[in-house]
């Protein structure tokens, strides 16, 4: 989100749709913003605000995380594992990116330093093909939330693998993640 009236726009749209909601905002609010925007969330059932302070707003985040009505989760706060850590005094939970960390072996341990931690877990992904999102859901049983949705954006995928079917993963019958470049 990042606009002038992103409230408006939830508020809207919750007019007319009950699906769940999880508000992305890409850095683009200040503490208090998410502060006053999560008590409005709250009561429009949004089930958690996504990164809503830059990256290096640490001081800004403790506030967030101690006064927030709803969990506040990190995306580009929390890139490598060395960042989970860090994140345990942020946020409420962190959103881990295969891109980004490493690939499936790194994202483990990451899960795996977060669950001691007690942090809530998503994996999220970037605009990516099939072969990047099979990849993904591999790792979707050991977390709270999945954002598998990059290959859906492209206009032409090069690879086929796992699909979705009114949001639930079907898997490839092929081995490995069952991803397979188009030739």
């Amino acid at each position: 989100m990042r606009t002038s009236n992103d409230i408006e726009i939830v508020e809207s749209l919750r007019k007319i749709t009950d699906s769940v909601f999880r508000i992305d905002v890409n850095c683009a609010w200040n503490a208090e913003q998410t502060i006053k925007n999560s008590n409005i969330l709250r009561d429009l059932n949004v089930e958690f605000i996504e990164q809503p302070l830059k990256a290096d707003d640490s001081e800004g985040m403790k506030k967030v995380k101690s006064e927030s009505y709803l969990p506040i989760i990190a995306d580009e706060s929390c890139q490598r594992e060395t960042d989970v850590s860090i994140c345990c005094e942020l946020f409420h939970g962190i959103n881990i990116k295969l891109m980004k960390c490493g690939g499936i072996t790194p994202a483990l341990r990451m899960i795996k330093a977060a669950r001691e931690e007690g942090l809530l877990l998503m994996a999220g992904c970037m605009t990516e093909s099939t072969i990047g999102i099979s990849g993904l859901t591999q790792i979707a049983s050991l977390l709270d939330y999945l954002d598998a949705d990059g290959a859906l954006l492209l206009s032409q995928d090069i690879a086929s693998g796992v699909t979705f079917d009114f949001g639930n993963i079907v898997y490839s019958n092929s081995f490995g993640t069952g991803a397979k470049l188009y030739t």
